[in-house]
């Protein structure tokens, strides 16, 4: 396929953890042949016999897991899901581009399949993929909820440290008030009276304080 290219392999440089020769790549259910895995810290790469293959970035690779599912698939083998296009579909989604609405702006997926002819090695070859995963965090998981206020330190204050805050009483505030707030607050207290007194005297409404009034 197009996509298949010519580099050198992964070596200890890039943290090589695991190389799985005589390993067949699957790319949603079409083979791609049968090459060497390199499971590296930098990239997940895989090249056939010609020296032709590809990689994977890690912060791509959505989930991995070891399939024992022989309804599923034939093999035993290690399931790589990929958030991306490979091959003819890339080519496909360039022409289809603009003929594409809204509902299709959901993001691309591939689905590989490694292979080793050695079944043993599925779980090293996990393994190794959850070690290197496990060094590329995505950085939409990190925690964004970053208080950027003062913290209360609650044993410095225990301590006597910090400014501690001021509560006042009620006579106490008031005489921190200024003039215009006093007339402020005069105010609301006899907007607030007036409604209290008006409940007793709603229609239809006959209240305990009304009936004595009547009376």
């Amino acid at each position: 396929m197009s996509f298949l290219k010519s580099f050198p392999p992964p070596g200890s440089a890039e943290g090589l953890r695991q190389q799985q020769p005589d390993t067949e790549a699957v790319l949603n259910g079409k083979s791609l042949g049968t090459g060497t895995l390199y499971i590296a810290e930098s990239r997940l790469s895989w090249l056939d016999g010609s020296g032709l293959g590809f990689s994977l970035e890690y912060p791509t690779i959505s989930l991995h897991a070891v399939s024992r599912d022989l309804n599923a698939y034939p093999r035993e083998h290690l399931y790589v899901m990929v958030n991306a296009k490979f091959g003819e579909e890339s080519k496909e989604s360039v022409a289809d581009e603009e003929e594409e609405d809204s509902d299709d702006d959901i993001e691309p997926i591939a689905e590989f399949r490694f292979v080793p002819s050695d079944r043993s090695a599925l779980e090293a070859m996990f393994t190794a993929m959850c070690e290197c995963q496990a060094l590329h965090p995505d950085p939409e998981d990190e925690d964004s909820d970053d208080y950027d206020g003062e913290e209360y330190d609650v044993e410095a204050h225990e301590q006597g440290q910090g400014d501690i805050p001021t509560f006042y009483t009620y006579e106490e505030g008031l005489s921190h008030l200024t003039a215009e707030g006093q007339a402020t607050l005069e105010r609301l207290e006899g907007m607030l009276s007036q409604s209290v007194s008006s409940q007793y005297n709603m229609a239809g409404v006959r209240t305990e304080d009304s009936i004595r009034d009547y009376e």
